[in-house]
């Protein structure tokens, strides 16, 4: 498989060297041809017809004879060889560069689209630990079967699915499910291929292994619902066949007409629709120009004119709406015998030698804070429980209940009448919280949350001015998202999705037609990406997959570049109605004149090279354009 991938992949690239070289040659025929045609033999705009018109000719009549496919290579063609018939070289090998790198472009963004799939097998380690009779041995991961019993070292990323059998750890599980928080792990868990081991060794029986493992059943998603997103289609090819009719029909009756053969051959050369071919991908080059100086990489060459379209823009919470890393929000004393001060500076010198990422937040946030720190005389990491810690003659407990219970430390359920209000109140807000005990007696509690981004909310706003409702799609609880969802200003969310709900979601969303966005970081959003009208990847933080999933890019680790994006795209269409009305209006008026014998073939191939001259200069506007009245997002 990964020789048949490697074979195809260099044969693309050959194929692409290939026409690249092509179209040099061309340009510099072109040139030579403009400037010194007269003075050669034989005129250097042939270079350009056999390189680049010959292909466009061959595609056109096997679309034709063999799909009856009619699109605007057709017409092309016809003007191409009208061309070459009444003399017009130049004409002809115009038009044949210009649509060979019309086509050049449009296979390179496919490709790119496509590349990312192939990265998702990295994700899985390639070799899997299995224990047989107290005993270890490495192998292929695709080797490991169903009820098999595999160890998990420390900072390993699981190899399959599979239930913990012993051993208790934390797994990072954002890369599927989005959680800000990592998850502890005990005998009967679930773990998923993909995640990654935070600290203390597990082995897990294999459920579910190969092609039926998390992460390749990701892979499947992402193919599917790249194959189920239709591409845009140019206006010129959804109108070709009417197009090619008018323009053979026109060209029959000037010759009828007139009775003279070089007034049809005027008449094809002028309805060549290059003006109205340049219309779209003019406007849209110098939107992605502009979208870049504002930190955005649009990948796909239609994706701002599907973005112009969206109704809805959908949101991961974790990393793209949050900043996907924990703080303390409140730290809370529960006894009369120590101050809040004392509780949190006794919780933070406990977690200073800690590795879960909870604890190092509780550390982070306490030194940000200006609190002071000491250094514990004795530590212990507890996996899947918390730490414990000597200072200053007290004995600190930190961690979940489970930690508090194993130490024979009574902690009220949460949401019972004995339940402390405060705690009962950050939970409900979605924070996670650590219990603290100091000398066998429940003492306290931290608790932590995910914070909102800056400027999030001014750019909800911002975008709700535009007509576009916002919604929040996260594999995160209920509570957090809602959390989440109140400070944003977002009114409608979808908690607990795992990577194929998010795809449920946004094909939901998109049924009757309707166009929606979809921004994440995580490669758990890489399938709603794909599927998404128009997929937005956060790639600052982003993992490589994810960018390669999506069609647009935000280079910096921020949102607030998107209003701008978003009302880049609307202006960008608006651009290209502009060039389309004028490309067929010029094109009209051109074959009436042609028609009665008022323009020469000469004449014609002018207006029609203006006519695209005019596109360009107008789609260039777009390079240095700004949203009027931008806020503060």
């Amino acid at each position: 498989m990964k020789a048949l991938l490697a074979s195809t992949r260099s044969f693309f690239l050959d194929e692409v060297k290939r026409k690249v070289l092509f179209l040099a040659l061309s340009a510099a025929a072109l040139i030579a041809s403009f400037f010194l045609g007269s003075g050669w033999a034989v005129d250097p705009a042939w270079v350009a017809i056999l390189l680049c018109g010959i292909p466009i000719v061959n595609g056109a009549v096997q679309g034709l004879v063999t799909r009856f496919d009619v699109k605007a290579d057709v017409l092309v063609s016809i003007a191409l060889v009208a061309s070459v018939v009444i003399g017009e070289i130049f004409a002809a090998g115009e038009v044949a560069a210009i649509m060979q790198l019309g086509a050049l472009l449009e296979e390179l963004t496919v490709a790119k689209a496509r590349a990312g799939i192939e990265r998702l097998a990295s994700l899985a380690p390639p070799e899997a630990r299995i224990v047989e009779n107290g005993s270890e041995r490495i192998v292929p991961a695709e080797q490991v079967k169903i009820g098999d019993i595999v160890r998990v070292l420390p900072g390993e990323a699981i190899a399959v699915d599979g239930i913990v059998v012993s051993g208790q750890t934390s797994v990072d599980q954002s890369v599927m499910t989005g959680e800000s928080m990592p998850v502890d792990k005990s005998p009967g868990d679930d773990v998923t291929s993909g995640t990654v081991n935070q600290f203390g060794a597990f082995d897990l029986r294999a459920t579910k292994v190969g092609e039926d493992s998390s992460i390749k059943r990701m892979a499947r998603l992402i193919q599917s619902a790249d194959a189920g997103k239709a591409r845009i289609v140019r206006l010129s090819d959804k109108w070709a066949t009417v197009i090619v009719a008018a323009a053979v029909l026109s060209a029959i009756i000037a010759g009828v007409v007139s009775g003279e053969a070089i007034r049809a051959v005027a008449v094809l050369v002028v309805f060549c629709p290059c003006a109205l071919v340049l219309a779209t991908p003019a406007a849209i080059m110098a939107a992605i120009g502009n979208a870049s100086k504002h930190g955005a990489l649009v990948r796909e060459g239609d994706a701002l004119e599907r973005l112009a379209q969206a109704t809805k823009i959908c949101f991961d919470k974790t990393g793209t709406l949050t900043y996907g890393k924990p703080r303390v929000a409140a730290a809370k004393s529960l006894s009369k015998k120590y101050s809040d001060e004392e509780v949190y500076q006794l919780a933070a010198t406990a977690e200073t030698r800690s590795e879960h990422p909870l604890g190092r937040a509780i550390v982070s946030s306490r030194l940000k804070s200006g609190g002071s720190i000491l250094e514990p005389s004795d530590f212990s990491m507890i996996p899947g429980r918390g730490v414990r810690a000597i200072s200053n003659g007290f004995e600190v407990l930190v961690g979940n209940i489970q930690l508090m219970a194993d130490n024979g430390i009574s902690v009220p359920e949460p949401g019972t009448k004995d339940s402390s209000e405060e705690v009962d109140r950050y939970l409900k807000q979605g924070c996670t919280v650590a219990f603290i005990a100091i000398n066998k007696e429940l003492s306290g509690f931290a608790a932590l949350e995910d914070s909102l981004r800056e400027n999030v909310a001014e750019v909800i706003s911002s975008i709700k001015e535009m007509g576009i409702a916002p919604v929040l799609i996260t594999g995160d609880h209920s509570l957090p998202a809602s959390r989440i969802s109140s400070l944003a200003g977002i009114a409608e969310t979808y908690s607990k999705r795992l990577p194929e709900n998010k795809l449920e979601v946004i094909n939901r969303l998109q049924h009757d037609n309707k166009k929606v966005c979809m921004v994440g970081d995580g490669i758990n959003d890489a399938p709603a990406l794909k599927a998404a009208s128009a997929g937005i990847a956060m790639g600052g933080a982003g993992n490589g997959l994810t960018v390669d999933a999506a069609d647009i890019v935000l280079m910096s680790d921020d949102i607030k570049t998107l209003p701008h994006i978003l009302a880049l795209a609307k202006r960008m269409m608006g651009t290209i109605k502009v060039n389309i009305a004028f490309s067929m209006t010029l094109n009209l008026i051109a074959t009436v004149l042609a028609i009665a014998g008022l323009l020469s073939p000469i004449a014609g191939a002018l207006a029609h090279n203006a006519g695209s001259v005019v596109v360009i200069l107008n789609s260039a506007l777009l390079l240095n354009w700004r949203r009027k009245q931008l806020s503060k997002a």
